[in-house]
């Protein structure tokens, strides 16, 4: 379908500038494009959310240090800001723009890839089993690049980390753990991921079709459906990302049952044992509030991007 991408001009209506078939990437849509769109969408979205992250991984960490012990986001936002500073906020960025850029690289890349084998970009109808398989795929794909960057950010972002550096963080844990340490979470990484994505992808594509049937580049469509469409998969996928983050940081944790827990169920049975199901469902909040704004900065950077890549492409 021809839709119409738009320009306004101060206190005018819109201006069409262009046509072009925005929802189906075009023959001449590059990988390269497609990737770098990718990479801007993924830098943008951790680098601005980065401190609530952090305070999601503060939350959730079972067993804390003494100093490590929250009541909730604000609580946990004013203890971290008036004991550590507030740059502390931003401790372990490093690793994820490092991070992010190639893995979301990867990540759109495969999601498109694989919507427009499966028909995805076809008609106007939605395409739920198209949307959700591509989001499935691109997860996997990215994971795997993304696992170690993101453990090494929870052990920085812990309380009491004595890592000051993504090579100082590395070489420590490999020493100490081996190279499993950084994929020892992988697997449940992608039981949460896996549904967090195909769940994420079907809302975003069903949402932007009944927001914006004409499917031409709006940004507050792609912001809305982004955020409600990443608080939605959030939401159910929690209880994953809790034991995700108990397996990424056992290395810092001071029991010894923890410290020794080596994969998806033991790590369940610990946070059932010691919290009862109420600790599946720790960082919630900060989680859905993170997830929100990031999806919605996601997919807007990513659509802004790609419609300048087609805008362009003929230049």
């Amino acid at each position: 379908m021809q839709a119409s991408l738009h320009q306004t001009m101060g206190d005018h209506a819109p201006v069409a500038v262009e046509e072009y078939d925005y929802e189906g990437l075009p023959p001449n849509f590059t990988l390269v494009e497609n990737m770098a769109a990718g990479a801007f969408a993924g830098i943008a979205e951790h680098t601005l959310m980065y401190p609530f992250d952090l305070l999601k991984t503060r939350l959730q960490v079972i067993n804390p240090s003494p100093g490590g012990l929250y009541t909730g986001v604000s609580n946990a936002l004013s203890t971290i800001s008036k004991a550590e500073g507030v740059r502390s906020l931003w401790r372990g960025i490093s690793s994820v723009v490092v991070g992010a850029g190639p893995a979301h690289a990867v990540y759109f890349a495969t999601y498109e890839a694989v919507k427009h084998a499966m028909g995805g970009n076809n008609g106007d109808e939605h395409h739920p089993f198209a949307a959700a398989t591509s989001g499935a795929c691109a997860t996997i794909a990215s994971d795997a690049l993304m696992n170690p960057f993101d453990v090494i950010k929870q052990r920085m972002q812990v309380h009491g980390s004595v890592y000051r550096s993504i090579a100082q963080c590395t070489k420590t844990v490999y020493k100490n753990e081996g190279l499993a340490a950084f994929y020892v979470s992988y697997p449940t990484t992608l039981c949460m991921t896996v549904p967090f994505t195909a769940l994420q992808f079907t809302a975003y594509e069903s949402l932007s079709k009944v927001i914006n049937p004409g499917k031409g580049y709006d940004p507050v469509t792609h912001c809305v459906s982004g955020a409600l469409a990443g608080a939605f998969a959030a939401g159910l996928t929690t209880p994953l990302d809790v034991i995700k983050t108990l397996l990424q940081t056992r290395g810092t944790a001071r029991d010894a049952e923890i410290r020794s827990a080596r994969g998806l169920v033991r790590a369940a049975s610990i946070i059932k044992r010691q919290h009862g199901y109420a600790g599946f469902f720790r960082g919630l909040r900060p989680r859905i509030i993170t997830t929100m704004p990031s999806t919605a900065i996601c997919w807007s950077s990513y659509e802004m991007a790609k419609a300048y890549f087609i805008r362009h492409q003929d230049d």
